[in-house]
């Protein structure tokens, strides 16, 4: 089923998620529902608070679902370690229409648990890397806009409210 992606400025955006303690047939239906949601959206990662669920889980799919190997279930993720950096151009399911580069780290490590509840570490670069932290940022209420500079925050908060105003968003 594909769910409904919430927007800038909803509230469940900005609150860290609750842990993930259940793993069972509900934990897995919504994993599922999620990459139907995040393959219909034409993203890469989708995060439980962006479909208005308060829970630490996301998905990753970099090959938008031609490589069911590709597929990645992070459930109470955290970043263990980072080096390096990257500025690149990003996007995100909950702010259609806006792209902007942010810095990230340009390798990362996690750590979280799959959908079984099993806990792995898994390594990622560049745009896994990317990835994996913003999908991280969510669970923790932290939104993309605010890695911006002050300057293209502004700019695209402006976008917004127009876009508010025009019965657009």
């Amino acid at each position: 089923m594909i769910l409904n992606i919430v927007k800038y400025p909803d509230p469940v955006l900005s609150r860290p998620g609750e842990p993930v303690t259940e793993f069972d047939a509900a934990l897995r239906k919504l994993i599922d529902d999620m990459f139907e949601t995040t393959y219909a959206s034409q993203g890469i990662g989708l995060a439980a608070p962006q479909v208005s669920v308060s829970k630490r889980l996301a998905v990753i799919d970099l090959s938008m679902g031609k490589d069911p190997k590709d597929k990645l279930v992070l459930a109470n993720p955290e970043i263990i370690s980072s080096e390096g950096k990257q500025y690149e151009e990003e996007g995100c399911l909950s702010f259609p229409e806006i792209r902007e580069k942010v810095v990230r780290a340009a390798k990362v490590r996690v750590r979280a648990q799959d959908e079984k509840g099993k806990w792995f570490e898994m390594d990622g670069s560049d745009l896994l890397a990317r990835c994996f932290q913003h999908e991280i940022d969510h669970v923790d209420g932290m939104l993309f806009i605010f890695r911006m500079s002050g300057l293209k925050r502004e700019l695209s908060l402006r976008k917004i409210r127009k876009m508010q105003r025009d019965g657009e968003w």
